[in-house]
């Protein structure tokens, strides 16, 4: 039931600085700003010219870094992540940064996404001898790292090489005693911009981030790109020939917060103009409009703009609901999403309500808020959803599940409709989400990641990828 009423998670986000007194402060700002992109685990690592540090945990970024932890951080460099975990995933080994110690130097790994190809890169390394302290995908780059640092090669062609042999999606900090690296997937599927701290480099998986700590945004990392930071300063190399960029749908419908920037799009902006599309797609007779708390406010607005229809608070999100609450009953179960839902009865009792969500993923969600909208007097509720439907998994590191788990997954849109129990229900177009959000219209060209709506995946698919609900690789 938790699964079902938090929806869609991310793996991840990540931060780091180099060139700061402060930098374990600044990382522990920069994480909070991430925090909604994992709630179940944090850590940092900073690097002082002694080694490398790391205080990590299980939990949020305040539980973790409570009382006296970040004294223990000194340093001019950081790095640090906040995490979600899947039940396969948990456990304190797994949270990230990962440190790897060895006599040639030490290394810190912080990661977002997913490789596809992990557990054939993992098989072949415990061939040859390599031996994994983790299940988690993250820990076959620092073999790899390690396993080309023999002869001639400097620490930066090392994790060239190593970067050269991941498939999928993947936005990487890896701290050193040299240096800070910096990597994005040949495609660009997951979120990472670099921005400046008076004589700092920061970078970190969203610029609300750089909001919070008062850093300029620069640019975004380029697919295929590996910029390496240092005393020196900034360096920056390609380890792979860019491919046709696709940076995640998901992160502009649901994920990144809405004043974030993605590649120059402001997410609410974005949001709002999906709404005002779907407005346009769509036909309705509505008294009211109200969003899904939160990521789904923004397209709501833009829907009542555009329609005509008044927008009102209908449903108000219970923001102290904690995430490991366990329902031990049916009955409980069912009283489970009125825990972090609550209908206003004054706004939609005797009411037409149009009900705007971001995504519908397995359904259970979508058919008790409706079920929830009409014991509370609604009198119709058609729900329209501001992306077009999921059909296929993600194999890049989003918590969508197999095909058999997507409610849209082999059925017709009024079957879905039926499921749930609305009145009528209504998708945007994938064409209509493309021109709201300001990419291309061209479902080849257009800068995003359509895999999830369309099953065409950007990168090869192998047959024992592991998805990211079972990512606990090698078992």
């Amino acid at each position: 039931m938790l699964a079902e009423l938090r929806g869609l998670n991310e793996e991840c986000g990540v931060f780091g600085i180099w060139g700061h007194e402060d930098a374990a402060q600044i990382s522990y700002y920069g994480l909070h700003a991430l925090q909604h992109r994992g709630q179940e685990g944090a850590g940092i690592v900073t690097r002082n010219g002694k080694g490398l540090h790391v205080v990590k945990g299980e939990g949020l970024v305040n539980d973790v870094f409570s009382g006296d932890a970040l004294k223990n951080l000194t340093g001019h460099a950081a790095i640090g992540q906040v995490r979600y975990t899947t039940e396969e995933g948990r456990g304190a080994e797994n949270v990230q940064p990962l440190v790897f110690r060895s006599m040639t130097g030490s290394l810190a790994i912080a990661h977002n996404g997913n490789l596809v190809n992990a557990k054939d890169l993992k098989e072949s390394l415990e061939k040859q001898g390599s031996i994994f302290q983790t299940t988690s995908d993250t820990e076959v780059l620092a073999h790899l790292i390690k396993r080309s640092s023999s002869g001639s090669l400097t620490q930066r062609d090392r994790v060239k090489k190593a970067l050269s042999m991941l498939k999928g999606a993947f936005a990487f900090v890896i701290l050193t005693e040299e240096g800070l690296l910096v990597a994005q997937d040949p495609n660009g599927l997951r979120p990472l911009s670099l921005g400046k701290l008076g004589d700092a480099w920061v970078v970190a998986s969203e610029t609300v981030a750089f909001d919070l700590i008062g850093a300029e945004p620069i640019r975004s990392v380029e697919p295929g790109e590996l910029i390496v930071i240092n005393d020196k300063g900034l360096h920056s190399d390609q380890f792979a020939e860019p491919a046709e960029r696709a940076i995640c749908s998901m992160e502009y419908v649901y994920f990144s917060r809405p004043d974030s920037d993605i590649d120059g799009i402001n997410i609410h902006m974005a949001r709002k103009r999906c709404g005002k599309q779907l407005a346009r797609e769509v036909q309705i007779e509505g008294d009211v409009v109200t969003g899904v708390p939160d990521s789904s406010i923004s397209a709501a607005i833009g829907f009542s703009e555009e329609s005509g229809i008044p927008y009102e608070l209908g449903l108000i999100k219970n923001r102290y609901v904690g995430r490991t609450f366990i329902q031990p009953t049916q009955a409980m179960r069912e009283r489970g999403v009125k825990l972090k839902l609550s209908p206003v009865r004054q706004v939609i009792e005797g009411k037409r309500v149009v009900m705007v969500d971001d995504s519908i993923v397995r359904g259970t969600t979508s058919r008790r808020i409706v079920k929830m909208l009409k014991e509370a007097g609604a009198k119709e509720v058609h729900v329209v959803i501001a992306s077009p439907p999921l059909v296929s998994p993600c194999f890049y590191g989003v918590d969508i599940s197999t095909d058999s788990e997507l409610i849209a997954t082999n059925r017709s849109v009024d079957e879905v409709r039926e499921l749930i129990g609305a009145d009528s229900l209504t998708f945007l177009s994938a064409e209509g989400m493309l021109n709201a959000i300001g990419r291309p219209s061209d479902m080849k060209n257009c800068g995003q990641c359509l895999a999830c709506f369309t099953g065409n995946y950007p990168t090869d698919i192998y047959a024992d990828t592991v998805l990211p609900h079972e990512k606990e690789i090698g078992r």
